[in-house]
């Protein structure tokens, strides 16, 4: 065998690949995974970043303080105001791998993107791309396909003012059954208008626009009542913005390297939770616990970096211990600069800081209180996890960073042993484990973390997402809720859904909760199968597959055989990401949902509720449920 294989190794095996031929081979080294849209950090939405990211460079440099982004169905267009890529060079800049104008430190000094890819990327993953730069009175366009350019037109005089145009619609033949999400590319934007006060960002119509950047970001995201006004401070290179929230339990940071969202952290958000603790210490003078000095915080940090090292070129992650070539470390920047500027607010605002004493002083009380059920709890989740038949793990998870796959990890939560059996029979297991709940879990509106401890099924899942503290050593990187397409299913899907949103938001703020879509519907004649996730769908399948397809509706998911169970939760798995709109609060959406039967959900459920009966009377319908 081993003969052979020398044989037929000659030079006719060796290629040298072009540059796009390089990007749409392994997609995944330049946009990291390649998803549907139902996770922020799928490519369809690094593709829409590394173009903003260049626009957002040009601000930084001061040109131009407005940027025009449009979404019509699958085609984007981004047009910013800044210097316009130099004409000549317009071509070279979308096409040609190790050319843009980054290198030059002179030009572009703590830039998000320093080597040439991003854009390249865009540009190779894309059916359509188009770019025109406008520079002092004089306009070129160029146009490509995958990679390939289709027209390059000659320049031209233009009265528009100066800048770059990038319109792309991403390849469907490499992002399959992708959607652009509303909320992620909201919650994108509005991070670039935080991190660059004074820059106007306009998206389909509506402007997202900073004064006061960090402090602007916390009073967005709060939650409840905060115990004291938002500490805002900042200096060359760094700002940060504190305050500790009286509902959350957890601790919320918003990290960012030169304008990028680090959503994973990284060597400055390891400084800053270090750096916080130290000065708080040496400030009253006591050496408090550090999970009683940071319970509750909300905190964001930007700083900027010169050149910039991540851990991958999705750059959700600082790996960069040092701030610039001839500069301090990114600890030692970080701690001086907490040591100087937080010390020095907290002597001038004796208010805030016996605010912050308090807190610390009331979490202590309340870690003291717990303990003793928390040492039960994980003494009786170690003896049954030996044992556990509620879970069944799989061998990659994602805190473990010598995992390969990791980004691949989930959970499925199922209802029942009928739903997991299916599920485990057909799942990877490598990247795939399965916790099967007994029934219907408790409702935890408005009870204490206390009960996550004595509910033995509840403790059991958080031992199993390991997310007791943070989710710094999250297991899983998607958490799936699976339950039947029923009332009872939908009955535990907003069940689970309270579990978290009560007790771990940040597991949904940072997108990690999932909805499993499966098929209600299996279509098929002799010659092929579809499987319909809606009625238009079915409609669809009928038509198309001829005269007297057979029809399946599949009622729960323990009716889904595994071998075609597996085709729902592999490649071409459907996930509805459980998203927090910009206009709710937690606390609304839990007393809307899980509170007393108030009258405007019965008004909503009346409005929205189905009845295939038209002599079924919808109030009668609602007086049973209720």
């Amino acid at each position: 065998m081993s003969e052979n294989l020398q044989v037929n190794y000659s030079e006719e095996n060796i290629r040298t690949l072009d540059w796009q031929e390089h990007i749409r081979l392994r997609p995944g080294m330049y946009i990291g995974k390649l998803g549907d849209g139902s996770s922020a950090d799928d490519g369809i939405y690094i593709l829409l970043k590394e173009i903003i990211d260049n626009s957002i460079d040009e601000f930084r440099m001061k040109s131009g303080k407005r940027i025009e982004i449009k979404l019509d169905e699958g085609k984007v267009t981004i047009r910013d105001f800044g210097r316009g890529i130099p004409l000549g060079k317009v071509v070279d800049a979308v096409s040609k791998m190790n050319t843009g104008g980054k290198y030059d430190s002179k030009a572009f000094k703590k830039s998000v993107g320093l080597n040439g890819v991003g854009t390249k990327a865009v540009n190779a993953l894309s059916d359509y791309f188009r770019v025109r730069s406008f520079r002092d009175g004089k306009m070129k366009v160029a146009e490509f396909s995958k990679g390939n350019i289709t027209e390059n037109h000659p320049e031209t005089d233009t009265s528009d003012r100066n800048g770059t145009e990038i319109s792309f619609i991403p390849d469907y033949s490499i992002f399959t059954h992708f959607k652009f999400r509303k909320e992620y590319i909201e919650r994108m934007l509005r991070n670039y208008a935080y991190l660059n006060p004074g820059l106007k960002i306009i998206f389909n119509g509506e402007t997202y626009y900073s004064e006061n950047g960090l402090k602007d970001l916390l009073e967005e995201e709060l939650e409840g009542e905060i115990l004291y006004p938002i500490v805002h401070l900042n200096d060359e290179d760094i700002e940060l913005a504190i305050t500790h929230s009286d509902k959350s339990q957890t601790e919320t940071y918003f990290s960012f390297v030169n304008g990028q969202n680090t959503t994973q952290g990284g060597t400055h958000l390891n400084a800053f939770r270090e750096a916080y603790v130290k000065t708080i210490r040496e400030f009253f003078n006591k050496n408090f616990e550090a999970a009683d000095i940071r319970k509750s915080i909300i905190a964001a940090i930007s700083i900027n970096v010169e050149e910039p090292v991540f851990e991958s070129q999705t750059k959700t992650k600082l790996g960069s211990n040092d701030i610039g070539p001839n500069g301090p470390s990114v600890r030692t920047f970080i701690i001086d600069f907490l040591k100087n500027k937080l010390d020095n607010f907290l002597h001038k605002n004796p208010e805030v800081a016996e605010a912050i004493l308090r807190k610390i002083i009331i979490s202590e009380r309340e870690r003291k209180e717990l303990s003793g059920i928390q040492k039960l709890a994980r003494e009786r989740a170690k003896k049954v996890s030996l044992h556990n038949k509620k879970l069944r793990d799989c061998r990659q998870h994602y805190n473990d960073q010598k995992a390969s796959r990791k980004s691949e990890t989930m959970i499925f939560i199922t209802e029942g042993d009928s739903a997991s059996g299916s599920i485990t029979k057909s799942r990877d297991v490598e990247t795939q484990a399965v916790f099967s709940l007994k029934g219907k879990p408790l409702n935890c509106y408005g009870l204490t973390k206390k009960i996550v401890y004595e509910n033995e099924e509840f403790n059991l899942l958080q031992a199993a997402l390991n997310i007791e503290n943070s989710l710094e050593d999250l297991r899983y990187n998607h958490v799936i809720i699976a339950t039947d397409a029923d009332v009872d299913g939908m009955h535990i899907r907003l069940l689970m859904i309270t579990f978290f949103l009560q007790f771990f938001p940040d597991l949904i703020k940072n997108g990690h909760l999932y909805i499993l879509q499966t098929p209600l519907f299996r279509v098929r004649n002799k010659k092929e199968t579809r499987y319909c996730y809606s009625e238009e769908e079915r409609l669809k399948a009928l038509n198309e597959l001829g005269k007297n397809p057979e029809i399946t509706r599949f009622k729960g998911l323990g009716e889904i055989s595994p071998d075609e169970f597996k085709h729902f939760i592999g490649k071409d798995i459907r996930l509805e990401p459980v998203v927090i709109g910009k206009d709710s609060t937690i606390n609304d959406l839990l007393e809307f949902y899980m509170g007393k039967n108030t009258p405007d959900r019965q008004t909503f459920i009346l409005e929205n509720l189905v009845v295939e009966d038209p002599d079924i009377d919808k109030k009668e319908v609602l007086n049973d449920a209720s």
